[in-house]
């Protein structure tokens, strides 16, 4: 085979294989300093007031499978959501607040990142809507949701 040939293909196979490297990832959950619950858990301390549970995923994720019962859907793309979630608890950095996303990986890094932003009581709900490594989800568990009215 000529030289130019296989150097391509070598070219495309490493491409290849470090795009999918970097998948792996950015899927795979970072090391979290905070503390974790079960959707259960959550369920049950948003229902009690002790937690603001937040649900950080895109509204057309909330249309898809609703928002959990007693969440705040506030979408963690937003300019401004540090100001939202600030507002929800009363600009008390010091509240217990809970996140949730589909699968428990945007919830770990948005744990991390408000714990860095000088939030302290920061829970991570790492099952998400829909099930992950860390357990079989929200929905699976068969917890209440609510329409998104957005």
């Amino acid at each position: 085979m000529p030289q130019a040939v296989l150097s391509r293909r070598k070219l495309v196979i490493t491409t290849l294989a470090a795009a999918g490297a970097g998948g792996i990832w950015y899927m795979n959950r970072l090391p979290f300093e905070g503390q974790a619950i079960s959707p259960v858990e959550a369920h049950a301390l948003a229902g009690r007031g002790e937690i603001t549970l937040v649900d950080i995923r895109r509204p057309d994720e909330w249309r898809a499978t609703g928002i959990g019962e007693g969440a705040w859907g506030i979408d963690m793309r937003d300019e401004d959501f540090i100001a939202q979630l600030e507002g929800l608890v009363d600009y008390q950095r010091d509240a217990p607040v809970a996140l949730i996303c589909a699968r428990g990986v945007r919830s770990n890094r948005m744990s991390q990142r408000l714990l860095d932003a000088g939030f302290t009581n920061i829970i991570d709900v790492p099952e998400g809507m829909l099930g992950s490594s860390s357990g079989p989800g929200w929905l699976s568990r068969g917890l209440p949701t609510e329409t998104y009215q957005g």
